[in-house]
């Protein structure tokens, strides 16, 4: 039995799990679908590959930045509890759960591929490492429900596929309004906090400006630049909240708050105050890096996507990771991110104060990476419907979202639910919550609830696509009708060529620099 669980496990852990492989090989594939040259397909899959790892590297370094801010923020505020990381917990469960693991995935994308190719939803989702953590939650789940290998791997690839073409289904109509174009899809699984964010931009924003368009004074137009303002307000946060440390902590454990990673410890005050300013503007750089990345990838992939989508999946969309949304509304990103991180600490408030004592829910820590990647994409989707209001309140919500359903998970995850981390963006909340109670019925009862929880997502999502999809519902309507856009000053703006752009849907032009969005698929 071994080698077969060690080939699978090697695609797995080794490819399938890193998204910068996996993006690459799809793009070779298109691009030989599409009958390019050798070397045109050897340097369009290096180049998206690259991309990916622009992007990675980008992440790196934001989470490198933000994890002396979270020691500081613990520290002023006295909180403890869980912080929600996907990271770790898909760490801890690969020790026990490692075969079971890599077959669902396995298995899951194949199931995904059949769902694509014979349903309405024609979506191939490539973010490789959200798969992987939504096959490690799956079987943490199901084998906790008692279920045994087999069931888990086949009952929990099933239920895999189902989210990987389902989700993209659901936020669509969002994010077209976003990008402009019927070109790419969401593929990251904090969805249900990004229509959220959009549905409340459509109630609070329909006369709200977007935060692309913030009138700033002429002292400020430095601030326009959005990776120099976003370093400035994270520099500004860092040193205030270091100052706050000190005073409360004390000098012996605040200097320490920087000795984390390759980082030493600051040997006085001063050097304490100068490695805040200095966290806060690799901040900048790192939100500059991941900008970059999803310039490079879209270059590269969308068109090559095409290719194998005629050939395998015809008509299918590629189904990317969040920040593939942060160059529409760049503003948008810092917003959401703050929003959202404000929700998490109302949230947590609430947990503290009345849900931990009546209902026994954990207290969840907003965990700043999870804030920022999927707050910075709720913002971007609540300003395309409202605005500056939308993009403000879509990811409070979002913060909200993040923080009580992991606190909910926690109740289904056994043993995992005591390892003082969980798993952070929303539609692991909720989807693990539902299909945990339900295999909680043990046995053929057990199995037979969590699959109809999954056929009623997958009904729920072709239902979705044939009646709001593809009859080209536009959630911000009402606000164009409101507050109509001039073509002209969006062309100037920095749209471009509108080519392959849905009359529909042209409503947000990129800012300057940000990728146009591909012709659509021929």
């Amino acid at each position: 039995m071994g080698w077969l669980v060690t080939p699978a496990k090697f695609l797995v852990n080794e490819i399938l799990s890193e998204p910068a492989y996996l993006i690459g090989i799809i793009t070779a594939i298109g691009l030989i679908a599409m009958k390019k040259t050798t070397g045109q397909i050897i340097g369009g899959a290096i180049k998206a590959t690259l991309g990916f790892l622009l992007i990675g590297a980008g992440a790196g370094l934001v989470t490198s930045s933000l994890t002396p801010l979270g020691t500081m923020i613990q520290g002023v505020t006295g909180a403890h509890g869980v912080i929600p990381t996907n990271e770790a917990i898909v760490g801890i469960a690969q020790a026990q759960f490692g075969s079971r693991v890599a077959w669902l995935m396995i298995l899951g994308f194949v199931v995904s591929l059949l769902l694509a190719r014979f349903t309405p939803l024609r979506y191939v989702f490539l973010t490789g490492h959200h798969m992987l953590f939504m096959a490690t939650l799956l079987t943490v789940v199901l084998a906790g429900a008692g279920q045994s290998t087999v069931v888990v791997v086949a009952v929990g690839g099933v239920l895999l596929g189902i989210m990987l073409v389902a989700m993209p289904a659901f936020a669509h109509p969002w994010t077209k309004r976003v990008t402009g174009s019927d070109t790419v899809a969401i593929g990251h699984f904090g969805t249900a906090g990004y229509v959220v964010a959009g549905a409340a931009g459509k109630v609070v924003g329909k006369r709200s400006r977007s935060t692309e368009e913030m009138k700033l004074p002429e002292g400020l137009r430095f601030l326009r630049d959005s990776m120099v303002a976003t370093a400035l307000s994270m520099l500004f946060i860092y040193v205030v909240m270091a100052v706050l440390f000190l005073v409360k902590a004390g000098q012996q454990k605040a200097f320490k708050a920087f000795a984390t990673g390759t980082g030493t410890a600051a040997t006085d005050t001063g050097n304490y105050v100068m490695q805040s300013v200095m966290q806060g503007l690799q901040f900048g750089i790192a939100v500059a890096v991941i900008l970059f990345g999803v310039r490079t990838i879209l270059g590269e992939l969308v068109p090559a996507f095409q290719g194998i989508a005629n050939k395998v999946v015809p008509g299918a969309l590629p189904a990317l990771d969040a920040p593939i949304v942060f160059p529409y509304a760049q503003n948008a990103v810092l917003i959401g991110f703050l929003s959202s991180f404000t929700g998490g600490l109302a949230s947590l408030a609430l947990l503290t104060w009345v849900f931990n004592p009546a209902f026994g829910l954990a207290l969840v820590l907003p965990g700043l990476v999870p804030h920022f990647f999927t707050g910075g994409a709720a913002g971007v989707y609540g300003n395309a419907t409202g605005g500056r209001r939308g993009a403000a309140v879509g990811a409070f919500l979002n913060g909200v979202l993040i923080t009580f359903l992991p606190a909910l998970l926690l109740k289904v995850l056994g043993a995992f639910g005591k390892q003082n981390t969980t798993f952070g963006d929303a539609d692991f909340g909720w989807f693990g919550a539902l299909i945990g109670n339900a295999g909680k019925a043990g046995g053929g009862v057990g199995v037979a609830l969590v699959l109809l929880i999954g056929l009623a997502v997958l009904g729920a999502a072709v239902l979705v696509q044939k009646r709001v999809v593809d009859t080209g519902w536009d959630p911000g309507a009402a606000r164009d009708t409101l507050m109509p856009r001039d073509t002209a000053a969006a062309t100037d703006a920095g749209a471009g060529d509108d080519q392959g752009r849905s009359a529909s849907y042209a409503k947000i032009a990129p800012p300057a620099g940000a990728p146009v969005p591909p012709p659509p698929p021929r």
